[in-house]
């Protein structure tokens, strides 16, 4: 990444929108891989009894892809040169690309276990993701612990619903 996108150098408006591209792009590919599978596979599965109702899903989501968006803003807008920005971006990057995969593990390929596997990396990615933060701005960091604790119940129900689809 050139050392002035994202940077405290660039303007506002082209910060957010560095910012909202990645999270844009894994919200629209995880849904191509969602709506289509939730009337017929997702419907037809054994779920816990604290799987939430479908209509929970998308506006958690939509906070939380917002909260993302503005914690990524926080961080690209810090000076290029300050320490642990690139790896910040980084590890946000590729938190960002699991959260798609997920999507395409579990409801596209109609695998619970794929989507474990791949829930369980974005797990540990979020987790990295936000102690990288918390060492830049702590506000991007508070940003990301909703989607933590939202990714661990997700973790939780993945794995039950796993357990009862053998």
């Amino acid at each position: 990444m050139n050392e002035k996108i994202g940077s405290a150098e660039q303007r506002p408006l082209q910060a957010a929108l560095y910012a909202a591209l990645p999270v844009a792009a894994a919200a629209v590919l995880g849904n191509m891989a969602t709506i289509p599978n939730i009337p017929v596979w997702y419907a037809s599965l054994i779920k816990p009894s604290f799987n939430p109702p479908n209509w929970i899903f998308g506006p958690v989501w939509t906070i939380l892809f917002f909260m993302m968006a503005y914690a990524f803003y926080r961080i690209l807008r810090m000076p290029a040169q300050s320490a642990g920005r690139t790896s910040s971006i980084g590890l946000f990057l590729v938190q960002m690309a699991l959260n798609a995969l997920w999507s395409w593990a579990f409801f596209a390929a109609q695998s619970p276990l794929a989507g474990l596997v791949v829930i369980v990396l974005l797990w540990v990615m979020i987790a990295a993701s936000s102690i990288s933060f918390a060492q830049l701005d702590r506000v991007a960091a508070v940003l990301m612990f909703p989607y933590l604790l939202w990714v661990s119940f997700a973790l939780v129900l993945n794995t039950a619903i796993f357990r009862l689809n053998p």
